[in-house]
Protein backbone atom coordinates (compact mmCIF):
# COMPACT_ATOMS: atom_id res chain seq x y z
CA UNK A 1 0.00 0.00 0.00
CA UNK A 2 1.03 3.75 -0.74
CA UNK A 3 -0.50 6.82 0.14
CA UNK A 4 -1.77 8.53 -3.32
CA UNK A 5 -3.81 11.93 -2.74
CA UNK A 6 -4.21 10.85 1.31
CA UNK A 7 -5.71 7.61 0.30
CA UNK A 8 -4.36 4.24 1.25
CA UNK A 9 -4.01 2.72 -2.63
CA UNK A 10 -2.45 -0.68 -3.54
CA UNK A 11 0.18 -0.60 -6.18
CA UNK A 12 -0.69 -4.26 -7.33
CA UNK A 13 -3.16 -6.51 -6.22
CA UNK A 14 -2.35 -10.03 -8.11
CA UNK A 15 0.52 -9.00 -10.20
CA UNK A 16 1.27 -5.61 -12.02
CA UNK A 17 1.55 -7.67 -15.37
CA UNK A 18 -1.62 -10.09 -14.84
CA UNK A 19 -3.34 -6.75 -14.05
CA UNK A 20 -2.59 -5.20 -16.94
CA UNK A 21 -2.89 -7.88 -19.74
CA UNK A 22 -6.58 -8.82 -17.44
CA UNK A 23 -7.79 -5.18 -18.67
CA UNK A 24 -6.37 -5.89 -22.08
CA UNK A 25 -7.88 -9.01 -23.31
CA UNK A 26 -10.83 -9.81 -20.29
CA UNK A 27 -12.04 -7.50 -17.08
CA UNK A 28 -9.70 -5.65 -14.02
CA UNK A 29 -11.69 -3.85 -11.81
CA UNK A 30 -10.19 -0.61 -9.75
CA UNK A 31 -11.95 1.06 -6.96
CA UNK A 32 -11.01 4.86 -8.01
CA UNK A 33 -12.86 6.32 -5.11
CA UNK A 34 -9.96 8.54 -4.74
CA UNK A 35 -11.30 10.62 -7.78
CA UNK A 36 -12.79 13.78 -6.77
CA UNK A 37 -16.36 15.17 -7.52
CA UNK A 38 -17.58 18.63 -7.70
CA UNK A 39 -21.08 19.58 -8.95
CA UNK A 40 -21.93 22.95 -10.22
CA UNK A 41 -26.00 23.83 -10.13
CA UNK A 42 -28.11 26.49 -11.05
CA UNK A 43 -28.55 29.00 -14.43
CA UNK A 44 -25.34 30.08 -14.15
CA UNK A 45 -23.65 26.60 -14.67
CA UNK A 46 -22.66 26.27 -17.77
CA UNK A 47 -21.56 29.82 -18.09
CA UNK A 48 -19.17 28.65 -14.99
CA UNK A 49 -17.62 25.25 -16.89
CA UNK A 50 -17.28 27.42 -19.72
CA UNK A 51 -14.56 29.76 -18.14
CA UNK A 52 -13.05 27.78 -15.86
CA UNK A 53 -12.42 24.59 -18.88
CA UNK A 54 -11.32 24.77 -22.21
CA UNK A 55 -13.53 22.47 -23.96
CA UNK A 56 -16.80 23.24 -25.18
CA UNK A 57 -19.53 22.04 -22.86
CA UNK A 58 -22.18 24.38 -24.67
CA UNK A 59 -21.75 21.15 -27.32
CA UNK A 60 -22.46 18.71 -24.62
CA UNK A 61 -25.94 17.10 -24.42
CA UNK A 62 -27.48 15.32 -21.42
CA UNK A 63 -26.07 12.09 -20.34
CA UNK A 64 -22.29 13.03 -22.49
CA UNK A 65 -19.15 13.49 -20.88
CA UNK A 66 -15.84 15.16 -22.57
CA UNK A 67 -12.41 15.54 -21.86
CA UNK A 68 -11.38 18.85 -20.78
CA UNK A 69 -8.98 20.98 -18.40
CA UNK A 70 -9.07 23.55 -16.29
CA UNK A 71 -5.88 26.45 -16.94
CA UNK A 72 -4.08 28.86 -15.24
CA UNK A 73 -3.64 32.23 -16.59
CA UNK A 74 -0.71 31.32 -18.61
CA UNK A 75 -2.44 28.15 -19.93
CA UNK A 76 -0.50 25.57 -17.64
CA UNK A 77 -2.47 23.31 -15.84
CA UNK A 78 -4.46 23.46 -12.92
CA UNK A 79 -5.54 19.54 -13.51
CA UNK A 80 -7.47 17.89 -16.37
CA UNK A 81 -10.62 16.86 -15.59
CA UNK A 82 -14.03 14.68 -17.24
CA UNK A 83 -17.12 17.14 -17.43
CA UNK A 84 -20.42 15.47 -17.46
CA UNK A 85 -23.90 17.11 -18.39
CA UNK A 86 -26.39 15.61 -16.02
CA UNK A 87 -28.98 18.19 -16.88
CA UNK A 88 -29.44 21.70 -18.60
CA UNK A 89 -28.21 23.61 -15.54
CA UNK A 90 -26.25 20.50 -13.71
CA UNK A 91 -22.95 19.78 -14.18
CA UNK A 92 -20.25 16.95 -12.79
CA UNK A 93 -16.62 17.36 -12.99
CA UNK A 94 -14.50 14.56 -12.11
CA UNK A 95 -11.06 15.33 -10.89
CA UNK A 96 -7.49 14.24 -9.53
CA UNK A 97 -7.01 12.52 -6.05
CA UNK A 98 -3.39 14.63 -5.48
CA UNK A 99 -4.97 17.90 -7.08
CA UNK A 100 -8.54 18.03 -4.98
CA UNK A 101 -7.29 20.61 -2.87
CA UNK A 102 -6.12 23.08 -4.87
CA UNK A 103 -8.81 22.29 -7.51
CA UNK A 104 -11.86 22.84 -5.11
CA UNK A 105 -9.69 26.18 -4.09
CA UNK A 106 -9.60 27.23 -7.48
CA UNK A 107 -12.87 26.63 -8.48
CA UNK A 108 -14.30 28.30 -5.88
CA UNK A 109 -11.43 31.37 -6.91
CA UNK A 110 -12.49 31.59 -10.56
CA UNK A 111 -16.55 31.20 -10.27
CA UNK A 112 -16.53 32.92 -6.74
CA UNK A 113 -18.32 35.96 -8.34
CA UNK A 114 -20.41 34.26 -10.72
CA UNK A 115 -24.12 34.84 -10.55
CA UNK A 116 -26.60 31.97 -10.79
CA UNK A 117 -24.09 28.84 -9.68
CA UNK A 118 -23.92 26.81 -6.74
CA UNK A 119 -20.50 24.39 -6.06
CA UNK A 120 -20.71 21.49 -4.04
CA UNK A 121 -17.63 19.14 -3.23
CA UNK A 122 -19.21 15.65 -2.83
CA UNK A 123 -15.91 13.69 -3.65
CA UNK A 124 -16.42 11.84 0.00
CA UNK A 125 -20.31 10.72 -0.89
CA UNK A 126 -19.01 8.27 -4.04
CA UNK A 127 -17.21 5.23 -4.08
CA UNK A 128 -16.11 5.37 -7.81
CA UNK A 129 -14.91 1.69 -9.20
CA UNK A 130 -14.14 1.42 -12.84
CA UNK A 131 -14.74 -2.35 -14.43
CA UNK A 132 -12.14 -1.88 -17.14
CA UNK A 133 -11.79 -4.64 -20.35
CA UNK A 134 -13.10 -5.98 -23.57
CA UNK A 135 -15.56 -7.88 -20.66
CA UNK A 136 -16.45 -5.37 -18.58
CA UNK A 137 -19.95 -4.77 -21.05
CA UNK A 138 -20.53 -8.49 -20.16
CA UNK A 139 -19.71 -8.56 -16.31
CA UNK A 140 -21.60 -5.25 -15.24
CA UNK A 141 -24.75 -6.69 -17.31
CA UNK A 142 -25.13 -9.32 -15.29
CA UNK A 143 -25.82 -6.74 -12.42
CA UNK A 144 -28.10 -4.32 -13.91
CA UNK A 145 -31.16 -3.85 -16.07
CA UNK A 146 -29.58 -0.97 -18.22
CA UNK A 147 -29.28 -1.91 -21.75
CA UNK A 148 -25.26 -1.23 -21.97
CA UNK A 149 -25.16 -1.59 -25.32
CA UNK A 150 -27.18 1.97 -25.42
CA UNK A 151 -24.22 3.63 -23.88
CA UNK A 152 -21.55 5.67 -26.25
CA UNK A 153 -17.87 6.01 -25.22
CA UNK A 154 -18.14 9.13 -22.97
CA UNK A 155 -22.03 9.00 -22.61
CA UNK A 156 -23.79 7.79 -18.98
CA UNK A 157 -26.88 7.26 -17.34
CA UNK A 158 -28.54 6.65 -14.28
CA UNK A 159 -30.05 3.02 -13.19
CA UNK A 160 -30.23 0.18 -10.54
CA UNK A 161 -26.78 -1.56 -10.14
CA UNK A 162 -26.88 -4.53 -7.49
CA UNK A 163 -29.83 -3.59 -6.34
CA UNK A 164 -29.46 0.11 -6.26
CA UNK A 165 -31.41 2.89 -7.56
CA UNK A 166 -30.44 5.83 -9.48
CA UNK A 167 -26.45 4.46 -9.90
CA UNK A 168 -24.50 6.99 -12.49
CA UNK A 169 -23.16 4.92 -15.20
CA UNK A 170 -20.45 6.25 -17.66
CA UNK A 171 -18.64 4.38 -20.40
CA UNK A 172 -15.52 5.93 -19.52
CA UNK A 173 -12.08 5.24 -18.40
CA UNK A 174 -8.05 5.78 -17.88
CA UNK A 175 -7.40 2.67 -19.13
CA UNK A 176 -7.39 3.20 -22.97
CA UNK A 177 -9.82 -0.22 -23.02
CA UNK A 178 -13.77 -0.28 -23.41
CA UNK A 179 -14.85 -0.21 -19.91
CA UNK A 180 -17.75 1.39 -17.12
CA UNK A 181 -17.31 3.48 -14.07
CA UNK A 182 -20.03 3.63 -11.40
CA UNK A 183 -20.86 5.72 -8.70
CA UNK A 184 -22.22 4.45 -6.12
CA UNK A 185 -22.92 5.30 -2.32
CA UNK A 186 -20.17 6.09 0.14
CA UNK A 187 -20.69 3.54 2.48
CA UNK A 188 -18.61 0.68 3.71
CA UNK A 189 -21.09 -1.88 3.96
CA UNK A 190 -22.66 -0.89 0.26
CA UNK A 191 -19.30 -0.47 -1.11
CA UNK A 192 -17.92 -3.67 -0.26
CA UNK A 193 -20.94 -5.53 -1.24
CA UNK A 194 -21.04 -4.21 -4.76
CA UNK A 195 -17.19 -4.59 -5.22
CA UNK A 196 -18.09 -8.38 -3.89
CA UNK A 197 -20.80 -9.06 -6.76
CA UNK A 198 -19.08 -7.17 -9.38
CA UNK A 199 -15.74 -9.63 -8.80
CA UNK A 200 -18.58 -12.86 -8.87
CA UNK A 201 -20.09 -11.31 -12.15
CA UNK A 202 -16.63 -11.45 -13.78
CA UNK A 203 -15.54 -14.66 -12.36
CA UNK A 204 -16.28 -16.39 -15.54
CA UNK A 205 -14.18 -13.74 -17.41
CA UNK A 206 -11.25 -13.94 -15.15
CA UNK A 207 -11.76 -10.37 -13.56
CA UNK A 208 -9.06 -9.75 -11.32
CA UNK A 209 -8.63 -6.53 -9.01
CA UNK A 210 -6.06 -4.18 -10.40
CA UNK A 211 -4.03 -1.29 -8.08
CA UNK A 212 -1.94 2.10 -9.10
CA UNK A 213 0.73 0.26 -11.05
CA UNK A 214 -1.15 -1.55 -13.53
CA UNK A 215 -3.66 1.86 -14.29
CA UNK A 216 -0.43 3.47 -14.78
CA UNK A 217 1.00 0.90 -17.14
CA UNK A 218 -2.53 0.73 -19.01
CA UNK A 219 -2.80 4.62 -19.57
CA UNK A 220 0.57 4.91 -20.28
CA UNK A 221 0.33 2.42 -23.47
CA UNK A 222 -3.35 4.66 -24.22
CA UNK A 223 -0.46 7.57 -23.77
CA UNK A 224 -2.73 9.28 -21.53
CA UNK A 225 -1.80 12.55 -19.51
CA UNK A 226 -0.80 12.10 -15.54
CA UNK A 227 -0.65 15.21 -13.07
CA UNK A 228 2.67 15.83 -12.47
CA UNK A 229 4.16 13.79 -15.40
CA UNK A 230 2.66 15.23 -19.09
CA UNK A 231 0.63 17.88 -17.33
CA UNK A 232 1.43 20.22 -14.88
CA UNK A 233 1.16 23.90 -13.89
CA UNK A 234 4.76 24.45 -15.65
CA UNK A 235 3.67 22.30 -18.98
CA UNK A 236 1.43 24.45 -21.33
CA UNK A 237 -1.50 22.74 -23.64
CA UNK A 238 0.45 22.92 -26.55
CA UNK A 239 3.65 21.41 -24.92
CA UNK A 240 1.27 18.31 -24.03
CA UNK A 241 -0.26 17.91 -26.98
CA UNK A 242 -4.16 18.36 -26.24
CA UNK A 243 -4.93 21.77 -28.16
CA UNK A 244 -7.67 19.49 -30.10
CA UNK A 245 -9.45 20.00 -26.52
CA UNK A 246 -9.19 23.79 -26.49
CA UNK A 247 -12.29 25.39 -28.04
CA UNK A 248 -10.90 29.04 -28.58
CA UNK A 249 -13.97 30.18 -30.99
CA UNK A 250 -16.03 29.09 -28.09
CA UNK A 251 -15.65 32.63 -26.56
CA UNK A 252 -13.03 33.38 -23.27
CA UNK A 253 -11.69 31.20 -20.57
CA UNK A 254 -8.97 31.23 -18.21
CA UNK A 255 -5.75 30.78 -20.14
CA UNK A 256 -7.35 31.65 -23.45
CA UNK A 257 -5.35 34.72 -23.95
CA UNK A 258 -1.64 32.91 -22.93
CA UNK A 259 -2.39 30.38 -25.59
CA UNK A 260 -3.05 32.24 -28.37
CA UNK A 261 -0.25 34.09 -27.61
CA UNK A 262 1.72 31.04 -27.86
CA UNK A 263 0.05 30.27 -31.17
CA UNK A 264 0.74 33.58 -32.61
CA UNK A 265 4.80 33.65 -31.27
CA UNK A 266 5.21 30.39 -33.81
CA UNK A 267 3.96 27.70 -31.19
CA UNK A 268 5.80 25.29 -28.50
CA UNK A 269 9.50 25.34 -28.18
CA UNK A 270 8.94 21.48 -26.74
CA UNK A 271 6.06 19.14 -27.28
CA UNK A 272 5.49 15.43 -25.60
CA UNK A 273 6.33 12.23 -27.71
CA UNK A 274 6.23 8.84 -27.22
CA UNK A 275 9.72 6.81 -27.26
CA UNK A 276 10.18 3.51 -28.15
CA UNK A 277 13.50 1.72 -26.60
CA UNK A 278 15.24 0.39 -29.26
CA UNK A 279 18.45 -1.16 -27.05
CA UNK A 280 17.98 -2.83 -24.21
CA UNK A 281 17.16 -0.75 -21.39
CA UNK A 282 13.95 0.73 -19.59
CA UNK A 283 13.60 4.74 -19.50
CA UNK A 284 11.61 5.72 -16.35
CA UNK A 285 9.90 8.75 -15.09
CA UNK A 286 12.50 11.88 -14.65
CA UNK A 287 15.31 10.16 -17.04
CA UNK A 288 17.32 12.60 -19.30
CA UNK A 289 16.96 12.76 -23.28
CA UNK A 290 20.03 13.32 -25.12
CA UNK A 291 20.90 14.16 -28.68
CA UNK A 292 22.69 11.14 -30.56
CA UNK A 293 25.63 14.00 -30.58
CA UNK A 294 25.38 14.03 -26.57
CA UNK A 295 23.10 17.78 -25.46
CA UNK A 296 20.80 16.93 -22.85
CA UNK A 297 17.34 17.66 -24.99
CA UNK A 298 14.52 16.22 -22.39
CA UNK A 299 13.36 14.21 -20.22
CA UNK A 300 11.18 11.56 -19.65
CA UNK A 301 7.85 12.00 -17.88
CA UNK A 302 6.01 8.66 -17.79
CA UNK A 303 8.51 5.00 -19.04
CA UNK A 304 8.02 1.48 -18.31
CA UNK A 305 7.58 -1.56 -19.53
CA UNK A 306 4.39 -2.57 -21.66
CA UNK A 307 3.26 -5.49 -20.90
CA UNK A 308 0.79 -5.59 -23.60
CA UNK A 309 2.99 -4.63 -26.24
CA UNK A 310 6.25 -6.05 -25.06
CA UNK A 311 8.50 -3.54 -25.58
CA UNK A 312 9.20 -0.47 -22.96
CA UNK A 313 8.01 2.58 -23.92
CA UNK A 314 8.08 6.37 -22.59
CA UNK A 315 6.79 9.64 -23.11
CA UNK A 316 8.89 12.76 -22.69
CA UNK A 317 9.28 16.58 -23.94
CA UNK A 318 12.23 17.19 -26.31
CA UNK A 319 12.41 20.04 -28.66
CA UNK A 320 10.33 20.04 -31.39
CA UNK A 321 12.84 19.50 -33.79
CA UNK A 322 13.54 16.18 -32.16
CA UNK A 323 9.10 15.28 -33.11
CA UNK A 324 9.25 13.73 -36.20
CA UNK A 325 9.06 10.15 -35.92
CA UNK A 326 11.28 7.50 -36.27
CA UNK A 327 14.06 10.32 -34.96
CA UNK A 328 16.64 8.44 -32.97
CA UNK A 329 17.52 10.32 -29.13
CA UNK A 330 19.54 8.67 -26.64
CA UNK A 331 18.10 7.88 -23.10
CA UNK A 332 20.46 8.20 -20.04
CA UNK A 333 20.01 5.18 -18.24
CA UNK A 334 22.36 4.67 -14.91
CA UNK A 335 25.39 6.10 -16.35
CA UNK A 336 24.99 4.50 -20.28
CA UNK A 337 23.16 6.13 -23.11
CA UNK A 338 20.41 3.84 -24.44
CA UNK A 339 19.11 4.16 -28.06
CA UNK A 340 15.25 5.10 -28.32
CA UNK A 341 13.75 6.44 -31.05
CA UNK A 342 10.22 8.79 -31.49
CA UNK A 343 6.97 6.76 -32.47
CA UNK A 344 3.37 7.83 -32.68
CA UNK A 345 1.18 7.89 -29.89
CA UNK A 346 -0.84 6.03 -28.79
CA UNK A 347 1.27 3.12 -28.64
CA UNK A 348 -1.87 0.84 -28.20
CA UNK A 349 -5.42 1.61 -29.61
CA UNK A 350 -7.81 -0.65 -28.50
CA UNK A 351 -9.42 -2.96 -31.55
CA UNK A 352 -12.89 -1.55 -32.84
CA UNK A 353 -15.77 -3.32 -31.84
CA UNK A 354 -18.66 -3.64 -29.16
CA UNK A 355 -22.02 -2.18 -28.84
Amino acid sequence: MVDFGGWDMPVDCCGLTAEHMAVRTGVGVFDVSHMGDIQFRGPGSLAAIQKLCMNDASKLQVGQAQYSAMLYPNGTFVDDVVVHKLSENDYLIVINAGTREKDVQWVRQVIGGMPGVHMNDFSDYYTQLAIQGPRAKETLQKLTSVDLSTIKNYWFTWGQVCGLHNVMIARTGYTGEDGFEIYIPSDEPTSARVWNEVLEAGKEFGIVTCGLGSRNTLRLEAAMALYGHEISDEINVFEAGLERYAKFDKGDFVGRDALVKIQQEGGPRRKLVGLEMVERGIGRDGYPVFSLDGNRIGEITSGSPAPFLKKNIALAFVPVEFTAVDTEVAVEIRGQMVKAKVVPTPFYKRPKKQG
